[in-house]
């Protein structure tokens, strides 16, 4: 099973992002997490940052957005050039719709869910899209700790995917770090957010290489997947 590392930049140095990014050139994405003040209660970056980020990031930009009416903003992310642009199902209209759209421009689409959303309404609708992120978290502030009862959501997400034999990864935001990773791995994750477990250490090199090797000790029985950033 391919493993993916994207460090949330959240937890960077806002002063010296460019720098940060450099420092985190092992790893397969960097999470860029939009928040708009309504949709959670707290406002970091825009588009124009994150155009201004695709332009020298040494990885892929995988967009988080956790805004109002992503029917409308999400495929400006897209046309920006990021490389997956997620958006939450409790804001979109029309997700499959949205899905589309997205996919359409180029990038690939996902959806997110709040620890409270059931995946139900969408295992019909997964070949729609090409990532699930279920939040260990409640969406809208870094640093908060894992919440374990979102991993049978998880299980059944996975469980949905490997019984399709989609190429849908699948990720996990919030509270992950090298004690956390290896739970979400066995429920099926395959895709990791981190911040302060990256960002925090002197060299967020080695942070990323722990963070690996903390997936690789723990088994996977949920398997069946394959995938790479050309997936």
């Amino acid at each position: 099973m391919t493993t993916r590392i994207n460090p949330s930049i959240l937890a960077a140095d806002f002063a010296n992002l460019e720098r940060e990014l450099g420092r985190i050139s092992s790893a397969d994405l960097v999470h860029v997490d939009i928040m708009d003040n309504h949709f959670v209660p707290n406002l970091t970056f825009g588009l124009p940052m994150v155009e201004r980020l695709q332009q020298v990031s040494p990885v892929p930009l995988d967009v988080h957005l956790m805004i109002d009416d992503p029917d409308r903003w999400a495929p400006g992310y897209a046309e920006a050039g990021a490389y997956s642009v997620t958006f939450h199902v409790e804001a979109a209209a029309d997700p499959v719709a949205l899905a589309r759209r997205l996919r359409e421009i180029g990038a690939r689409a996902g959806i997110a869910l709040k620890p409270g959303t059931e995946v139900e309404p969408y295992l019909e609708l997964l070949p729609e899209f090409d990532q699930v992120l279920v939040m260990t978290v409640e969406p809208g502030f870094g640093g908060q700790s894992f919440m374990p009862e979102t991993m049978p959501k998880l299980r059944r997400t996975a469980d949905a995917v490997r019984r399709a034999g989609l190429d849908v990864w699948l990720q996990v935001d919030g509270g992950i770090t090298a004690d956390t990773i290896g739970i979400a791995a066995a429920a099926g994750a395959d895709t990791f957010v981190a911040g302060s477990a990256v960002f925090g250490g002197e060299v967020p090199a080695e942070r990323i290489a722990a963070l690996r090797e903390a997936v690789a000790s723990h088994s996977h029985p949920v398997v069946g997947r394959t995938g790479s950033l050309d997936g």
